[in-house]
């Protein structure tokens, strides 16, 4: 299969949806050819500003273009989300301005830069704030979708991009706040975000060949949070899993986890970061260490029916 990084999706997502919309600005804080800006940058130089290596004045300034009837994405990696989360919070989320985030480099597959580099919170710091619309794109393709959707959306959008290259699969159909039923199954049900559906359904298939039938659903808008589905797959299931790329406290997990307990499940367990910083080394190792590849899962999965 073909592989692109989200990043790079997000890019090309902003070029599009500014044909189509000329209010549609970028914002960078100097780190244009990482976080893909930079095709937006070439395509649109004069709706472009690169603001330097200072996040909070980013913020700010989409916060006043946003008054002014214009449509900022802001962009920096995901470690930084700390940097500006004062301006996020009482800047824009407070007065609900129309500002967007595309937040790159998320999770531990940004590999060699390390734990310092590695953004394993940001889900959690961005979904509790009131207004914020959190989106998590699985491939190429569905990040193109977020970045149309963020576009259409009336108020602060984030959206977690990814370093690593990741197989693009065909189109479903998107809606903000509604999960994808990528696999169906009655045994267990896995909930994912992101980049690791590639290894959630490896997982399914070699619990499938163990004769385990399991559930794999997407989740691509952590919050609005599709609630009814949720309950469905875990009053069908009873047997619930969570998997993502970020700490197992505040993201995907604990989503998940206050839309459905009580509510039929018999097993709950979150597969994820299990409250550590990350290190440095190959993303694919480091899926290996932190046991998020899709023969860790099934062993994990399998540990807990």
């Amino acid at each position: 299969m073909e592989k692109k990084a989200t990043r790079n999706a997000y890019g090309e997502a902003l070029c599009k949806i500014a044909a189509e919309n000329e209010k549609v600005v970028v914002l960078d804080a100097d780190l244009a050819n990482a976080t893909m800006t930079l095709t937006f940058k070439k395509a649109y130089p004069h709706r472009f500003f690169d603001c330097g290596i200072a996040e909070a004045n980013m913020v700010d300034i989409a916060a006043g273009m946003s008054t002014m009837g214009l449509i900022p994405f802001c962009s920096t990696f995901a470690v930084f989300a700390g940097r500006n989360y004062d301006q996020i919070r009482n800047g824009v989320c407070y007065s609900h301005f129309n500002v967007k985030f595309g937040f790159s480099h998320a999770g531990i597959t940004v590999g060699e830069d390390g734990g310092s580099h590695q953004a394993l919170e940001d889900l959690a710091l961005m979904r509790v704030l009131p207004g914020m619309t959190v989106l998590v794109p699985s491939d190429a393709n569905e990040c193109i979708q977020c970045v149309e959707a963020a576009s259409k959306i009336e108020g602060p959008v984030y959206i977690r991009t990814c370093r690593l290259p990741t197989p693009v699969y065909d189109p479903q159909p998107f809606e903000v706040g509604k999960g994808v039923v990528l696999k169906d199954g009655k045994d267990a049900v896995l909930f994912t975000c992101g980049i690791l559906k590639e290894q959630a359904l490896l997982a399914a298939d070699i619990l499938a060949a163990e004769g385990i039938d399991l559930a794999v659903v997407n989740i691509h808008t952590i919050k609005p949070f599709d609630v009814t589905l949720a309950r469905e797959y875990a009053a069908k299931c009873r047997k619930v899993f969570t998997l993502e790329e970020h700490s197992i406290i505040g993201g995907l997990g604990d989503t998940v986890a206050s839309a459905v307990i009580g509510h039929g499940v018999e097993k709950f367990h979150k597969i994820g970061i299990n409250d550590v910083f990350g290190q440095s080394g190959k993303a694919l190792v480091l899926l290996e260490e932190y046991g998020l590849t899709g023969p860790h899962i099934a062993e994990n999965v399998k540990a807990h029916l």
